[in-house]
């Protein structure tokens, strides 16, 4: 089992920053991918941003983006540690949602929701306007 722990968020104002850590316990050797999912309210949970493990490493892996967060976003890891960053710049109202960390074993990146085995609690992060 592999464990995941938020930290970060919190409310800030449109064009501000925030950023997002998520923490990997457990049997991390398993996982090639972690990444970002967020629920806005009534809304399903939505794709924002993984990268996969690569040459023992997050740092050095490929990462992927949802259109509406692409040039805003960065979404990093410690290297050969355990922990995941998402740097989010210029945020907007519409990012206003409970932000998700999850992780997958799949070999493929994990984009959807059905692809990542391992999630966390979330981290609620509100952009006031």
């Amino acid at each position: 089992q592999v464990q995941l722990v938020e930290s970060g968020g919190g409310l800030v104002q449109a064009g501000g920053s925030v950023r997002l850590s998520c923490a990997a316990s457990g049997r991390t050797f398993s996982l090639h991918s972690m990444g970002w999912f967020r629920q806005a309210p009534g809304k399903e949970r939505e794709f924002v941003a993984t990268v996969n493990w690569s040459g023992g490493s997050w740092s050095g892996g490929s990462t992927y983006y949802a259109d509406s967060v692409k040039g805003r976003f960065t979404i990093s890891g410690d290297g050969a540690g355990n922990t995941v960053y998402l740097q989010m710049n210029s945020l907007k109202p519409e990012d206003t949602a409970v932000y998700y960390c999850a992780a997958s074993s799949y070999l493929l990146p994990a984009l959807t929701v059905l692809q990542n085995e391992y999630w966390g609690q979330g981290t609620q992060v509100t952009v006031s306007s």
